[in-house]
C-alpha cells in the first residue's frame, strides 16, 4: 500500500479506485468532486461522459449531465429536504458555455445563470466563471476567476444583486478566484475564497466585504473542502495541504519533488508516481475523513486516500 502524509495525517492510496471500463478515459479531470447524502461520489470530467457517479467502493454507477462536458466546480447543498449541486460549467452543448447550473443529483437542471447585463462586460470572454456556492440566506455567489476575478452575488432566483473585488494583488482583490466555500468553523459563517495566482486564501463576509487573508505561500491553490475544523486544499503545483482551524498547515499529501511535473497537462497518469500529484485540481474530504483528489492532465486521474491504520 502506497502512503503519503505525516503523523496522524498519514494516508494510504486506494489502488484502482474509480477505474473506468477498458478503453475509456476521463478526458482530463479539470473539475471537481462532491458527494451526496447517500455517500455517492460525483466526479466531473472534460468529456461528453459528463459527471461520473461512483459508489464509495469505486464502482461506477452511472453518468449524468452529459450536455455539460466540462463542469469546473461542484458543490452539494440540501434545501428543504432536497439535494442539489451548484456547478460552474465551462462548456455545454451545443453553444451554452460559461454558465452557472443548479441541478438535481440525477442531473436534472433546475436553474441557470449566464453573464448579467448589469456587469458591464464588453465581450463574452470577460465572463469565465470558476466556482459557485449558496450562501446561508440562499443567495448565490459566483467567482469569475478565469475572467476579471470579480465576485458576483445573485439572489436565490438568479437575479443580479452585486459584484465585488476584481483583479489585483493587494488584499481584497484576486488574481483568479478559483474556488469558493462557506466556512462555518467560526462564530460567523464566512466565504472562503481560493485566490489561486496570488497563492493565498481569503475570508469575505456575505455582504462582499474583505475580512482577512488567512493563508499565504500556497502552491497555486485550486479548491477547498472542510471536515470539522480542518480544511483540505488542492494545489496545482503538485500537492494537497491540510490546514487546521488557525489555517496553518498540519500535513502535506502527495508532495511531488519533480517540479517539471507541476501543473503539467501533457503528462499521462502513468508518468506520475501513485502517491504523488502533478496538478491537484479538485479535492473533497468526505464525512469519514477519506480524501478524493483529481489531477489535471490530458487523460485525467482520480485518487482516493484513506487514513493509514498503522
Amino acid at each position: 500500500m502506497m502512503k503519503t502524509g505525516n503523523g496522524e495525517w498519514t494516508y494510504e492510496v486506494v489502488q484502482g479506485w474509480g477505474r473506468l471500463p477498458s478503453g475509456t478515459e476521463f478526458g482530463g479531470t479539470h473539475g471537481a468532486i462532491a458527494t451526496d447524502r447517500a455517500g455517492r461520489v460525483y466526479v466531473s470530467t472534460q468529456s461528453e461522459t459528463g459527471i461520473l457517479v461512483y459508489g464509495a467502493d469505486g464502482t461506477l454507477l452511472k453518468t449524468i449531465a452529459h450536455e455539460y462536458p466540462e463542469a469546473h466546480s461542484i458543490v452539494h447543498a440540501e434545501e428543504g429536504g432536497d439535494e442539489f449541486f451548484y456547478c460552474t460549467v465551462q462548456k455545454g452543448t451545443p453553444k451554452e458555455n460559461w454558465l452557472f447550473v443548479k441541478m438535481k443529483t440525477d442531473g436534472t437542471v433546475v436553474q441557470k445563470i449566464t453573464a448579467p447585463q448589469e456587469a458591464g462586460f464588453k465581450t463574452p470572454n470577460e465572463w469565465r466563471l470558476t466556482a459557485a456556492v449558496p450562501a446561508p440566506d440562499g443567495s448565490i455567489f459566483i467567482a469569475n476567476g478565469y475572467g476579471d476575478s470579480r465576485l458576483f452575488r445573485f439572489d436565490k432566483n438568479g437575479a443580479f444583486r452585486a459584484s465585488y473585488a476584481g483583479k489585483g494583488c493587494t488584499e481584497g482583490l484576486f488574481n483568479c478566484n478559483h474556488g469558493l466555500a462557506v466556512d462555518t468553523r467560526y462564530d460567523q459563517p464566512l466565504l472562503l475564497v481560493v485566490d489561486r495566482e496570488n497563492r493565498r486564501l481569503c475570508h469575505f463576509d456575505f455582504d462582499g466585504k474583505f475580512v482577512r487573508t488567512t493563508t499565504l505561500h500556497l502552491r497555486r491553490p485550486c479548491q477547498v473542502s472542510f471536515n470539522g475544523d480542518h480544511a483540505v486544499i488542492s494545489e496545482l503545483e503538485g500537492r494537497v495541504t491540510i490546514l487546521d482551524k488557525d489555517n496553518a498547515p498540519v500535513a502535506f499529501l502527495g508532495d511531488n519533488p519533480q517540479k517539471t511535473q507541476w501543473a503539467n497537462y501533457a503528462l499521462l497518469p502513468s508518468d506520475i508516481p501513485t502517491a504523488v500529484f502533478s496538478a491537484a485540481h479538485g479535492c473533497f474530504i468526505d464525512r469519514n475523513g477519506d480524501i478524493y483528489v483529481s489531477d489535471w492532465n490530458r487523460t485525467g486521474r482520480i485518487t482516493k486516500l484513506v487514513k493509514s491504520s498503522s
